[in-house]
């Protein structure tokens, strides 16, 4: 995990992520695994074949890569995050469970080259977002980025919050009160943004409300 050329300003997006994470990262994992639904799912929508490369664009403490990895020890897995101090608890997971097909970058998701951030001679065959959309302020700037990153004919996924309208409105409240507190809002121009990169011809694109609309998950081939 190189940091050289990353800002440490703390004021930056990597200071921010620093500092919301430093302590959370040791019991990140344990406790989002209540709230943070679909992302099993997601990974068995997910099929890698051998010699493919698949990236997750905040990756968090790797919890999502190294179950993949595990699966497909004849694939290679990259992740990035703006947290260094979760990257490292996930070096350190992804080298407890022996899994030598994963590696992390600290960069941003709307400011990553396959070629320069991982020295890639190709495109990746997959790249998706599990629950990092709704954190990324520039959201836009990172799926129009994850594409470009991306092979034609490649998937780009994602799974995240959704408007709960579905659910009964007390509910509805007390998720956007607590997420607020970590700066976690479902960005509502997402799927009308989404549905514009399929009339652009971005690609084919399936998007699926889950429980209640709690969540959704998107698909999309890029043409």
């Amino acid at each position: 995990m190189d940091r050289q050329g990353i800002s440490q300003d703390p004021a930056s997006a990597f200071g921010a992520m620093d500092r919301m994470y430093r302590f959370q990262r040791y019991f990140y994992d344990a406790t989002r695994k209540f709230y943070l639904l679909g992302r099993d799912r997601l990974l068995e929508e997910i099929q890698v074949f051998p010699g493919q490369n698949v990236l997750e664009a905040g990756c968090g403490t790797g919890r999502n890569l190294m179950i993949l990895a595990g699966r497909h020890s004849d694939a290679q897995f990259f992740g990035l995050d703006a947290s260094s101090v979760m990257l490292e608890t996930a070096e350190t997971k992804a080298a407890a469970k022996k899994l030598g097909n994963i590696s992390f970058k600290v960069a941003l998701a709307d400011d990553f080259s396959y070629r320069e951030t991982f020295g890639l001679a190709e495109p990746f065959d997959i790249i998706y977002f599990s629950y990092s959309i709704s954190m990324i302020p520039p959201w836009r700037e990172s799926i129009e980025n994850a594409l470009k990153n991306l092979r034609p004919g490649g998937l780009l996924y994602i799974v995240d919050f959704y408007d709960q309208k579905g659910l009964p409105i007390w509910f509805r409240w007390l998720l956007k009160r607590w997420l607020h507190l970590f700066k976690v809002e479902y960005p509502e121009m997402l799927l009308p943004y989404l549905e514009q990169l399929g009339s652009q011809c971005a690609g084919h694109i399936e998007i699926t409300p889950l429980y209640g609309r709690y969540c959704l998950m998107v698909k999309l081939v890029k043409n």
